[in-house]
């Protein structure tokens, strides 16, 4: 409670009390008793009342949030040049009169659901895009009052700026931009642009009107019956039309991974091919000199042949008779003890 407020309360007191003493004298006087002292108080009880009376009338306390315009009868035009700022004032009683007016941002919503707006029932924006396609659009405007043109506000519109300047402004702003646009345009790639348009255009109109934008949402979009069902069959094909695609890049990776799978076992072939040659032919090149230096060896030396053939027969063998000119035997060499000359 502020201090304007609590002079007009002791005012009412005031006037209550000064019933009170009016009946308390009308009674006393009925009685034939005296009321030389009463009528006296009474007098100053009434005198006090009124000045109180006249001082919480002239009294206007203005919240931060607020601006006051003053309804003067003593200025030429009317009404004061300039509004009350936030805290106490003082006006003229009688005189005078404080109309308030909130600077703080307010919404405007339209809507289809009901309940969400300022209009119960379906109070979306209907419009018709580039291609003739009718779209419902749901939005909200976020404003204020403009907090130095609160006077030419009130001379202009008074209370009625929501429903004349804003809503009306909003709905044709919204509808002049739509038909700009083709429906596919509004949903997807050009949203964001329209919307953009909007709020540049509510700027401009709105402060020519003594208000200040602060934000404008475009909160859904809606299409007929019809058109809905359109959206979503080509919806439905467009992801049916994305999962074959898939499907077939998949099965593309599939065939691409076998074929580079089978290239890699045929170089693991050839690689192993080209291994195996090439350790035949090492060991053949080291066969090739074991030979050398063995024939080396055996040159000039066939008892040495004679012994590594005898070694390599089986250990059972207890004797073997072999005709000494037998294809596949190395000749053995003669055995028999050379005859020694008898000694005289």
């Amino acid at each position: 409670m502020n201090i304007a407020d609590v002079f007009k309360f002791f005012a009412f007191f005031l006037w209550i009390a000064v019933a009170g003493f009016l009946l308390v004298i009308v009674l006393r006087a009925s009685r034939n008793q005296g009321v030389k002292g009463l009528t006296t108080s009474f007098v100053v009880l009434v005198v006090v009342a009124l000045v109180v009376t006249v001082v919480s009338m002239g009294l206007v306390f203005i919240q931060p949030d607020e601006r006051g315009v003053v309804i003067s009868a003593l200025s030429p035009n009317g009404i004061r040049t300039d509004a009350l700022q936030p805290g106490l004032r003082f006006v003229i009683p009688f005189a005078e009169q404080v109309k308030t007016y909130p600077i703080s941002r307010q919404t405007y919503t339209m809507s289809a659901t009901t309940g969400e707006g300022q209009v119960s029932g379906d109070d979306s924006i209907r419009a018709r895009t580039k291609d003739g396609q009718e779209v419902l659009i749901d939005a909200s405007v976020i404003y204020s009052i403009d907090p130095t043109m609160v006077v030419p506000l009130h001379i202009n519109w008074q209370d009625r700026y929501q429903d004349n300047v804003v809503r009306p402004l909003a709905r044709g702003i919204i509808r002049d931009m739509a038909s700009q646009y083709g429906v596919e345009e509004i949903v997807s790639s050009k949203r964001g642009e329209m919307e953009a348009k909007i709020t540049a255009e509510l700027v401009k109109k709105l402060g020519d009107n003594e208000l200040l934008l602060t934000d404008f949402i475009l909160r859904d979009l809606h299409f007929s019956d019809q058109y809905a069902a359109a959206i979503e069959q080509k919806q439905i094909a467009e992801q049916l039309a994305q999962q074959a695609a898939f499907v077939v890049q998949q099965r593309k990776q599939e065939a691409e991974q076998a074929r580079q799978t089978a290239q890699g076992q045929a170089d693991s072939v050839v690689i192993a091919s080209k291994g195996a040659a090439e350790a035949r032919l090492i060991n053949a090149q080291a066969e090739s000199k074991a030979l050398l230096l063995i024939a080396e060896a055996l040159k000039g030396k066939p008892e040495l042949l004679t012994y590594q053939y005898i070694t390599k027969l089986s250990p059972n063998i207890q004797a073997m008779l072999l005709p000494n000119n037998a294809p596949f035997l190395f000749p053995l060499p003669e055995m028999q003890p050379t005859a020694t000359p008898a000694t005289p």
